[in-house]
């Protein structure tokens, strides 16, 4: 659907206030200002955040009891068992643990439940076999908070439970020994955007203090917690939770580690990424090259090999691993294109994509592992929420369902309200998970289609597109400019990289298509003889009407530095463009170190 862009008002005297206040660039001050940042005891801390500003692990709820828990545990030499979640999130949280306790000398396993044949998170079944094998504790990793039916289980199986967990609380809490969770009732910790495997970072942290009877972790132990931080920064990224608060902390801290000093499993994952020469790791780099390899495995049903790439010590074990994930991922890859084209055609068959508020799809066969990813292309680019349902060909199974928002509504509290039609959900405000029985879907996709609309008060979701300013492409081509826009890195939710647009552009020669399958949109454009190169992910399907239009375009875009053979260059990620909007004689204003970016017309 067409994107309508919003700019963004420019109050170019308060930000200049900012800039002096804060002591930094103008045009930074502009667009912190734009983003409602305007404390400069909080700006100072938010473009050069120190990890020492970490929050003590104690802080986090009932984290102290439940490492002092584990640690007795490890003395004992209590059987103990990580149970980690399938996604790049649990995976990450899971090695983090393993690797810790190992480390302190613990009687430790890992457990990972296999996407296409168990249940999200903890289930009765699972704890039943671990129950009869002798493990006695079990630590769960990016899942448990909604797992009431089984805390109650493991009561009677005699194991003890430690929930960690970050994902929406339900109506009850788990009965388990101790809930480990950023947004616990009852305490006032300050960010709840905490993903699962930072959770398990600041436990494992608690623990060494524990272990090290000090604040201060001995040398070994120091080793270990700058390696897990790499992993929580990676899981934080892949988690889609906001990059702000503790988690920039992390991000940007780990970015840095990542070229010095990574775990052995993610230094091969960066080599196979193509990222190993590069001088500079960004979010973006490990979003779209490194965690997809994670999470192909958890999504193909071998999350278990991924929690063994992110544990092992063998560097030809690892190498051999790095390599099958980026295996795995091309097939994940495939998989989600063909599920993709079906789930498209059953759209424009069943649905309105202009009047219908939400899209629910369902195909036999669609493979579990990639409807998620599937559900947040099509939320995407239709701006509705989406709900894909995975069918069991023989019908002996009920469907797996993932609902992906955009932002759009709260997932987990419209899946709430359509629970008489479900067996159960879970999940958080952008991504949820069901499971359905196949003969209820038809009065589930009405409910769901239904709460949304009352949510949105009958209005149609309208995708907006925020431009944050406007620029000619002489001034984006300006490393100078990228690099000051780039202090406000690391990019992600919550702090998106800035949408600038160019007005009164022309194609400096035909648009083509690239990358696996053609998909991707390669396009060169000119203005005033600046030629600049862009890409669209995904937007192959621009390639005709950009060709044959025979006037100028507007173009939005994110400006990105793009590094090959140790040099650097200013691309465009393309998100939009239109027929120009303005004159060809529309004066641009050129931002410098005094001036701040120009507010479109």
């Amino acid at each position: 659907m067409a994107k309508k862009w919003m700019f963004r008002g420019v109050d170019v005297a308060a930000s200049r206030a900012l800039a002096e206040r804060a002591s930094t660039d103008l045009v930074v001050a502009q667009l912190l200002y734009q983003r409602g940042i305007t404390d400069p005891d909080y700006i100072a801390g938010f473009l050069e955040p120190k990890f020492s500003d970490l929050r003590e692990p104690t802080l986090l709820p009932n984290l102290s009891a439940a490492a002092e828990r584990i640690y007795r545990a490890i003395i004992d030499k209590t059987p103990i068992t990580i149970y980690g979640d399938y996604d790049a999130d649990g995976m990450c949280g899971t090695a983090i643990l393993f690797n810790g306790l190992k480390l302190l000398g613990a009687d430790v396993q890992y457990y990972i439940p296999n996407r296409l044949e168990d249940a999200y998170g903890l289930s009765c079944q699972s704890l039943e076999k671990l129950a009869e094998r002798g493990r006695r504790l079990v630590i769960s990793v990016d899942c448990g908070i909604a797992s009431v039916k089984e805390a109650e289980r493991c009561r009677e199986l005699g194991i003890e439970l430690i929930v960690t967990d970050h994902h929406t609380i339900g109506e009850a809490l788990p009965s388990a020994a101790h809930i480990v969770h950023p947004a616990l009732p009852g305490h006032g910790y300050p960010f709840h955007g905490l993903c699962g495997a930072a959770v398990a970072f600041k436990l494992a942290w608690g623990i060494c203090q524990l272990a090290s009877q000090s604040s201060k972790v001995n040398e070994a132990q120091r080793t270990y917690l700058l390696e897990a931080t790499c992993l929580a920064a990676v899981a934080t990224i892949a988690d889609v939770v906001p990059l702000l608060d503790e988690n920039r902390i992390l991000v940007r801290s780990a970015l840095k580690l990542m070229l010095q000093t990574p775990p052995l499993g993610l230094s091969e994952l960066i080599k196979q990424s193509g990222l190993s020469q590069t001088s500079m790791l960004t979010a973006e780099n490990i979003a779209f090259k490194v965690a997809p390899r994670i999470n192909a495995a958890g999504r193909l049903g071998q999350a278990q090999l991924g929690v063994e790439l992110l544990t092992t010590r063998d560097p030809d074990r690892a190498k051999t691993l790095a390599e099958y994930l980026g295996r795995l991922n091309e097939d994940r890859d495939s998989l989600e294109r063909s599920v993709t084209l079906a789930a498209t055609k059953q759209l424009k068959e069943q649905f309105d994509a202009d009047q219908d508020s939400a899209f629910v799809l369902s195909g036999a066969g669609w493979h579990l592992g990639v409807i998620g990813v599937v559900a947040g292309r099509i939320a995407d680019k239709y701006h509705r929420p989406t709900v894909m349902i995975g069918l069991d060909p023989m019908g002996q199974k009920p469907g797996t369902g993932s609902a992906r928002s955009q932002g759009i509504v709260d997932l987990h509290a419209v899946l709430c309200e359509c629970r008489d039609h479900l067996i159960s959900c879970g999940g958080h405000a952008a991504a949820a998970g069901l499971k359905v029985e196949e003969k209820k879907i038809p009065a589930f996709r009405e409910a769901f289609l239904d709460v949304i609309s009352t949510k949105l008060s009958g209005q149609k979701p309208v995708d907006i597109l925020n431009v944050d300013a406007e620029v000619t492409l002489k001034q984006i081509s300006s490393l100078d400019l990228v690099f000051r826009l780039e202090k406000l890195a690391p990019f992600g939710a919550a702090n998106p990289r800035p949408v600038l647009v160019a007005s009164n552009v022309t194609l400096a020669e035909p648009a083509k298509s690239m990358g696996s399958g053609n998909r991707h949109l390669d396009v060169k454009f000119l203005q005033n003889g600046t030629r600049i190169r862009g890409v669209a992910f995904g937007q192959a399907e621009w390639i005709e009407p950009l060709n044959t239009h025979q006037g100028q375009f507007d173009i939005a875009f994110r400006p990105q530095l793009n590094e090959f053979n140790g040099m650097k260059r200013v691309e465009l990620q393309i998100l939009d463009w239109r027929v120009a909007k303005l004159p060809p004689e529309q004066p641009h204003a050129v931002p410098t170190q005094s001036s701040s970016i120009s507010q479109p017309q």
